[in-house]
């Protein structure tokens, strides 16, 4: 079970975009990095193709950051925090917040 999933509120903590929020839109398990949607944009020149009709030109594009530099926001506080995990009775192994001990997936 991985701390950060697709669809989770995180705030970058370093870089260009230090302090912005996002959802995570994809996860790259094998280099362990995330793209947040809205962070970490790049402009790429990209060569058009008449035979698949795409246009060139200069496009915007979502980079993948490292996982240690992005954080859950507990909606709670608001601020970032760290995950943990945690067995349920039931047996259901769940993520929870560091700082209060809340579950994180309901």
């Amino acid at each position: 079970m991985k701390k950060i999933k697709k669809g989770d509120d995180v705030i970058v903590l370093t870089g260009k975009d230090k302090g912005k929020r996002g959802l995570v839109t994809r996860v790259i398990p094998e280099s362990e990095q995330v793209v947040v949607e809205n962070v970490n944009i790049v402009k790429k020149h990209q060569r058009g193709n008449p035979n698949a009709g795409t246009p060139g030109g200069i496009i915007d594009k979502e980079m993948p950051l490292h996982i240690s530099n992005v954080a859950l926001v507990n909606p709670v506080t608001g601020k970032a925090d760290r995950v943990g995990f945690k067995s349920l009775d039931d047996g259901r192994k769940v993520r929870v917040f560091k700082s209060n001990g809340e579950v994180v997936d309901a």
